[in-house]
């Protein structure tokens, strides 16, 4: 969807064409920009994998519009879902100079065209797309496949929101003080002393709760709170759904942002412990949506225990960046809408995502399990190398976010 009077180009030699020439007029500091990112760009590490190494040093606009038209031209499989992505970060990688090219003015309109560019490429019917669903299918496998519902996919963007055939596989369904968890994802505790303006780092981490949540006013309910990261990967189950029982009280599916600009992309990935310990200050500034569900709260006794809240943000990342709602949760909400815990919200088509969950102060100090539940999954090695780990054995050095 345009935001900001965005235009979006109507294939790929239109794109390819606006941004040559955006390079030669200099279009708003588009060659100052792109320029400089390159000149100061941060070699990788040593130890990165072959087949995500792109070194941007110095490369021309040729190599950026031959980048481009390679990327949307390849169709990839499970296991190499996120090279293109990787590729293309290196040019920011620990860059201030490719973090504003990719995140401000041409630099960032580009990206915006390039990603609803693919997300027609995944809305398109016809045989390209059955041989790529052909191929994703090959590769889950019958296992994973039988999860889900059996459908005539017309698109790319069909099978990846597929529905599964148990579609409400919840947790303590009666007692609504049971957190359950909105997706199929890898769960990390992010902070737990949230703040509503001033970003004040906790434990390495700092985040900007009221303008993750688009100024609402129901931000302050989470200060002193807690957050969870919740990452889908890209070959899981891509609808979210309600943690818990109550009413949405307020909602939102298209906050603006950026669809790229992640200091260290590689890093969310590190060392197969996904997410742990990354910046998550900048996701705030992504493309997302979010919902406020009301909620009862129990006591240890079972009784009533008064009302709080509970926060849902879900973040489009990268490629596609589609936060979508179902129609009686977009927004904006006049009367509050009941919700069931473990409910459909919405889904994320094609891309990278991930949600984070607030709650508030003193009510989700850790995450607590009960003999015999779920902890995860004895993992295929192929599946785990190509999704979960990397060779790299150390984080860089993280620097200071750019001022806003």
């Amino acid at each position: 969807m345009a935001q900001n009077g965005e235009r979006f180009s109507k294939d790929l030699g239109e794109f390819l064409k606006k941004i040559n020439m955006w390079y030669d007029t200099n279009h708003e500091g588009f060659r100052t920009l792109y320029d400089a990112a390159v000149a100061n760009v941060v070699t990788y590490p040593d130890d990165t994998p072959e087949e995500v190494r792109c070194d941007w040093k110095n490369k021309d606009i040729r190599f950026l519009c031959d980048f481009f038209e390679e990327w949307y031209k390849w169709r990839s499989g499970v296991n190499d879902g996120l090279d293109y992505i990787e590729k293309f970060s290196w040019l920011n990688y620990e860059n201030d100079y490719g973090m504003v090219f990719v995140t401000c003015g041409p630099g960032y309109e580009m990206t915006a065209d390039f990603t609803h560019l693919q997300g027609l490429q995944m809305d398109e019917e016809g045989p390209q797309a059955q041989k790529l669903i052909e191929k994703w299918v090959k590769e889950l496998g019958k296992k994973r496949m039988g999860e889900y519902k059996k459908e005539d996919w017309k698109t790319f963007n069909d099978f990846f929101v597929r529905q599964l055939k148990e579609p409400r596989r919840v947790d303590a369904e009666g007692d609504d003080s049971v957190v359950v968890a909105p997706a199929d994802c890898v769960i990390n505790m992010i902070v737990d002393e949230l703040t509503e303006d001033t970003p004040i780092p906790v434990k390495t981490v700092s985040m900007n709760v009221a303008q993750l949540l688009g100024n609402s006013s129901y931000a302050e309910k989470f200060l002193g709170g807690t957050a969870v990261s919740c990452i889908l990967m890209p070959d899981s189950y891509h609808w979210y759904h309600a943690p818990v029982a109550g009413e949405v009280v307020e909602a939102s599916e298209n906050l603006p942002g950026v669809y790229y600009g992640m200091r260290d992309f590689p890093g969310l990935l590190d060392k197969g412990n996904v997410g742990y310990g990354y910046d998550y200050s900048m996701f705030d500034d992504f493309r997302r949506g979010y919902l406020v569900i009301r909620t009862k709260y129990l006591n240890s006794e079972g009784k009533l225990d008064g009302e709080g809240y509970v926060g849902m943000v879900p973040v489009g990342l990268n490629s596609i960046a589609s936060v979508n709602f179902r129609k009686k949760f977009r927004g904006p909400i006049e009367e509050p809408v009941p919700v069931k815990k473990g409910e459909q919200i919405g889904n994320f088509r094609y891309g990278g995502s991930l949600n984070i969950l607030l709650f508030e102060k003193g009510r989700f100090p850790a995450l607590q399990l009960l003999q015999g539940q779920r902890i995860g999954v004895l993992e295929d090695p192929q599946r785990a190398a190509g999704l979960f780990s990397h060779s790299y054995l150390t984080r860089s050095q993280r620097r200071r976010p750019l001022a806003p």
